[in-house]
């Protein structure tokens, strides 16, 4: 990993705090894995109950469980759920996430996700759970007429989050009846601009996986990396894919300067056993620099030892 460079936002007594959550985060990579816990709440139960979702993902702690059994992965979650289970998790990482709103509002001019709670309160939470509270994160809705208040808090939770020696994460969506393509590279740059503005770490925008389907056409969001400036992107997971595509996209995502993934139904509609084998291999490609075709192996080890076992004396496999 390249040196870190600490903003001057963070005061010279946190940056070895502030280094550390940096190491921890990214495992020394650079690279941030972020499981997107907090789907529980801007998804409701749509996402975690019903057709193609594994039963398991019924219970929130099924989303702790993933994140424990696959090192790398940094959990993002509310408050609630933190307090409720991150004592039986203890050597996971987190993000908490300080806002959040439920699909039920359809009315895009207005969306708004506000803070939850002060962020002396969210300070206060970090320090008495001794949780490896790593970073601080926040949905920005660009092109709501709430825009103003949500840039506001996202601007004091990245000062805070500094301040105490930890990342600041920035969720970044344009969302406006008037916005045509909400995948459009041109407009997420835009996005992930304003981020940089306000100080985030990582910003997560939206990755235009339906074209985006070749080395040569996943080339144009590099006007995205290029207008972050400092400011690392992660691209969103997006809905549930085969995890083959999912890998071959981040391997495009990554030739093209991305920093990280954020996934969460890729993950967590999946039972443990499959959810663990994918973070293993997105872990190796993150952090690791492993291929497609190197991480691709590790997703399916899993289905070779159960075969090995089944036909072990025709010698076909070797793992």
């Amino acid at each position: 990993m390249s040196k870190i460079l600490i903003p001057l936002s963070v005061p010279k007594r946190q940056h070895d705090a502030y280094l550390k959550n940096y190491k921890l985060a990214t495992k020394n990579s650079g690279h941030l894995f972020l499981f997107a816990g907090d789907q529980k709440v801007e998804h409701l139960n749509n996402d975690f109950y019903g057709a193609g979702i594994s039963p398991e993902d019924a219970n929130p702690e099924h989303l702790f469980k993933i994140a424990s059994q696959v090192p790398g992965a940094v959990l993002a979650t509310h408050i609630g759920l933190l307090s409720h289970y991150g004592q039986d998790y203890r050597q996971a990482s987190y993000i908490l996430k300080i806002n959040g709103k439920s699909p039920l509002n359809t009315k895009k001019d207005d969306t708004i996700s506000a803070a939850w709670l002060d962020l002396d309160k969210v300070i206060n939470f970090k320090n008495q759970s001794k949780l490896k509270i790593v970073g601080l994160g926040y949905t920005v809705y660009l092109g709501s007429s709430q825009e103003a208040q949500m840039l506001k808090e996202a601007a004091e939770m990245i000062q805070a989050a500094h301040a105490n020696g930890m990342l600041a994460i920035i969720w970044m969506y344009p969302r406006n009846s008037k916005i045509k393509n909400e995948d459009a590279p041109h407009l997420i740059a835009g996005g992930a601009g304003i981020a940089a503005c306000l100080g985030a770490d990582f910003v997560k925008v939206k990755y235009p996986y339906k074209t985006a389907t070749t080395v040569k056409k996943a080339e144009v969001f590099k006007e995205v990396i290029d207008a972050a400036g400092r400011t690392k992107v992660i691209c969103v997971g997006g809905s549930k894919q085969e995890a083959k595509n999912l890998l071959q996209h981040l391997e495009r995502q990554l030739k093209t300067g991305s920093s990280g993934l954020a996934v969460g139904r890729n993950m967590h509609q999946r039972s443990l056993a499959e959810a663990t084998a994918l973070g293993k291999a997105i872990v190796a490609m993150l952090h690791h620099k492993a291929s497609y075709k190197e991480a691709l192996a590790i997703l399916n080890n899993k289905d070779k030892k159960k075969k090995k076992t089944k036909g072990k004396m025709l010698g076909f496999f070797s793992f």
